[in-house]
């Protein structure tokens, strides 16, 4: 025993310097960990809390988009209807039978809650929403208003419910005396639906800093103040923010039932609203901890592989670096048998490219010539017509008649002059040599054009144009060509129904718009509609050019085809194209 005594102390003194590394090995290991997950939840803390700022500024930034978009586009409503003949002549007469169905007609298309019209005492004659025939609006703030007001005025109103209704409503004059007003109820509640689906908590304020807009119904009325106070222990935000006792490091905006959450405001330009959202930190401390632990289960894994390395023997680490070099050998050998499989593919995609680029060159020659016959077949089916009108005249003895037919049909060869040069430079962008054009005379051209083939099927034309010229800045041939395929889809749409109607509207807003409706079966492909060659029609009676070439026309005017099915029946196609106003056409 006391020759072992040595022996041992020797291997115990060998010992403790390694025992001493190792220690220190870890202690810097520690530290490193200690230091990295300071540093990574300090900066993903500031960073993540920026996202999620700039997220709530974005999402609150489209919500008041949308809502603005939304009290603009009803805002031109009642200066449309307002010059409605039907709904004057009906105030003058007395005769309401026909006015709550033509406030239907309108309003799938507006898209507004309901329509109203009241007489001068204020009484329902007319209302979409029939259980309002006959009640009296006569003490109203937007009937008074209106009454005193020679343009459209909006307003808010409180109901019973605590729901605030708003309404663009605007008097009806006749010959120089008020006959009634229009109302229009916007929907903005359809706002709030949308909102409740979100996280964050949203209301809108007047000028005056009452909520009348919120994802928490018990907030209208109040200010933001009276709101956050009333908040009840189970309301949106609590059920929004997941608490945690200690999270001072995030500079919170505000403090609700304490908890902290950012507070962002965007202003309405209308009538001094604003919007504001409050939105919780959940999702930055959800974020930053994911981060944090994954960082130590990382460092986890790091000190159990260094203890698993420290044990291993060298003949372990030596039979782990031939194995790693006889797998570096057979990736290498599998790496060199793809790259001899690409160069095969390579060489098989060239013989590929040439076949493409033929078919390429044979398809793009085979729907150019279509793109011709498409064209040029409405001129030479008017052509057709007018020539036997001219014979028929000359047989009868009426040769100043019959020059007219001629004239026209001068007329059309120098249209189809002018068509088959932009379908030489088809493929060309740009460079086009682009005038004002008054889209009502193009509209009348349009209809002058497919007069023969109108009268042949007796479709009524309700056409409604504007008083005031609506210009855009175009080509007339390219738009008339456009106007004349909406027409002659909408007759062939109509082609079996016993009372073929098409409707054609004119407006101008922030855009010229052309909408052209017909009471047709409607449309089955909406996806494939504007592609080449996509028809519903028999064969041999077209080729399914004509959209597509209408939608290129207008794309390149800087503007858009839109087509969709109407609520009860129809398709719906509308041309929106950037409107000429009178400082633009100065600048030109």
């Amino acid at each position: 025993m006391s020759e072992k005594l040595p022996l041992v102390t020797q291997a115990s003194d060998a010992d403790a310097p390694s025992n001493w590394r190792v220690r220190l090995a870890m202690l810097i290991v520690f530290a490193i960990a200690v230091g990295t997950i300071w540093v990574t939840n300090s900066f993903l803390t500031d960073r993540f809390t920026q996202n999620t700022r700039n997220r709530a500024e974005l999402r609150l930034a489209l919500y008041s988009g949308n809502l603005q978009s939304e009290l603009r586009r009803n805002a031109i409503v009642p200066q449309l209807l307002a010059r409605d003949p039907a709904l004057i002549g009906a105030l003058n007469s007395g005769d309401f039978s026909q006015s709550t169905a033509r406030l239907i007609s309108f309003v799938d298309e507006i898209g507004a809650a309901s329509l109203m019209l009241l007489d001068a005492d204020g009484r329902t004659v007319a209302a979409t929403e029939r259980t309002k025939l006959g009640s009296s609006h006569r003490k109203s703030e937007f009937f008074i208003n209106a009454l005193r007001a020679n343009a459209t005025v909006f307003s808010v109103e409180r109901q019973d419910t605590g729901a605030y209704h708003f309404t663009y409503a605007r008097r009806l004059d006749n010959q120089g005396q008020v006959i009634g007003v229009i109302a229009v109820e916007v929907d903005l509640q359809k706002f709030e639906r949308a909102w409740a689906g979100i996280s964050d908590a949203v209301f809108v304020t007047d000028s005056e800093g009452t909520i009348i807009l919120s994802t928490e119904p018990r907030w209208r009325g109040l200010t933001e103040d009276a709101a956050l106070a009333r908040q009840p222990a189970d309301g949106a935000i609590e059920r929004a923010i997941q608490a945690t006792s200690d999270w001072t490091a995030l500079p919170a905006d505000a403090y609700i039932q304490g908890e902290g959450v950012m507070r962002e405001v965007a202003r309405i330009p209308f009538r001094g609203w604003r919007m504001t959202s409050f939105t919780t930190y959940a999702s930055v401390r959800e974020r930053v901890n994911a981060v944090l632990a994954l960082e130590i289960m990382g460092f986890a894994i790091l000190l159990a592989l260094a203890f698993y390395l420290l044990g291993r023997k060298n003949a372990l680490r030596m039979a782990l670096f031939q194995r790693e070099t006889a797998g570096l050998r057979a990736l290498n050998l599998r790496l060199q048998r793809e790259i001899a499989e690409r160069e095969r593919m390579q060489e098989s995609l060239a013989v590929a490219e040439q076949s493409l680029a033929q078919s390429s060159k044979l398809a793009a020659l085979g729907e150019m010539s279509a793109a011709v016959s498409h064209e040029l077949n409405q001129p030479l089916a008017a052509m057709k017509t007018y020539l036997a009108g001219a014979r028929l005249l000359l047989q009868r003895n009426r040769p100043d008649e019959a020059l007219s037919s001629f004239q026209r049909i001068d007329d059309l060869i120098e249209r189809m002059g002018a068509i088959t040069k932009q379908l030489k430079s088809y493929a060309r962008k740009g460079g086009d040599d682009f005038r004002p054009v008054e889209m009502g005379e193009a509209l009348v051209s349009a209809l002058s054009m497919m007069e023969p083939q109108l009268r042949q099927r007796q479709v009524r034309i309700s056409p409604i144009v504007p008083d005031d010229a609506v210009r855009v800045m175009g080509d007339r041939v390219r738009i008339e060509q456009v106007i004349i395929n909406l027409l002659r889809n909408a007759l062939d749409a109509t082609d079996g129904q016993s009372d073929p109607e098409i409707e054609i509207l004119l407006a101008a807003g922030e855009t010229a718009t052309l909408t052209v409706r017909d009471n047709g079966p409607g449309i089955e492909n909406l996806d494939d509609l504007f592609e080449p060659f996509f028809t519903t029609k028999q064969p041999g009676d077209g080729v399914g050019l004509g959209l597509a070439i209408s939608s290129g026309i207008v794309s390149d005017l800087g503007g858009r085809l839109t087509a969709r099915n109407g609520h009860d029946r129809g398709a719906v196609f509308e041309v929106q194209l950037p409107i000429l106003s009178e400082d633009i056409e100065a600048a030109e």
